[in-house]
């Protein structure tokens, strides 16, 4: 990442940033497996070269959260304002607002699932881009076996996460939509 970044003519201050995020979301998910038993950590580093090499992000913080936005949801140790002192107010802001209870089942799980939707509607463009960018890593893991019950999650990235982008004339979020429904279509065949 760091000859990545370099190379885009990042400052050392947030190439630091960026090594500093990446470690952390790496040492917060050491250990845990998708669905297909690759390392999780594959998936917001994946989240992460999309914003930076496909979108052309060169706000560190968006893409400090890029790395970080699962780790509020699996750390007992890390908070938002672990996060703030570390990365910034708005890397803090945006992991925030792309985490949501994962654990909840059936009713409790639907509602979560609405609340979560509404705040990311009234939340900033960066925080919408990244669960679209979120999302799209994972349509393009489809076939790899990552999600459970695939159907549902195109079904439910479909329902409520393109809502999001497509009333946007932002080029990043019209590219978003264009690719995850590619990947969409290239899954369901």
């Amino acid at each position: 990442m760091e000859v990545l970044l370099k190379d885009l003519g990042f400052t050392a201050v947030d190439i630091n940033h960026a090594i500093g995020a990446y470690d952390m979301a790496e040492s917060v998910h050491e250990g845990q497996k998708r669905h297909d038993q690759t390392p999780y950590f594959w998936h917001p580093s994946r989240v992460a070269k999309i914003t930076i090499i496909e979108l052309g992000i060169k706000d560190i913080q968006v893409i400090c959260a890029a790395l970080l936005h699962d780790v509020l949801e699996d750390s007992q140790v890390v908070t938002p304002e672990v996060i703030e002192y570390n990365f910034g107010e708005y890397a803090s802001y945006l992991v925030q607002m792309l985490t949501k209870d994962i654990k909840a089942e059936g009713m409790l799980r639907e509602l979560i699932e609405k609340e979560y939707v509404d705040r990311l509607a009234k939340a900033t463009d960066d925080a919408k881009m990244l669960k679209l960018i979120d999302r799209l890593d994972s349509f393009r893991c489809l076939e790899f076996n990552v999600k459970r019950n695939p159907i549902k999650y195109i079904i439910e990235t479909t329902k409520f996460y393109f809502p999001l982008a497509q009333a946007s004339t932002d080029p990043k979020m019209q590219y978003l939509i264009k690719e995850l429904q590619t990947a969409r279509n290239k899954f369901l065949g």
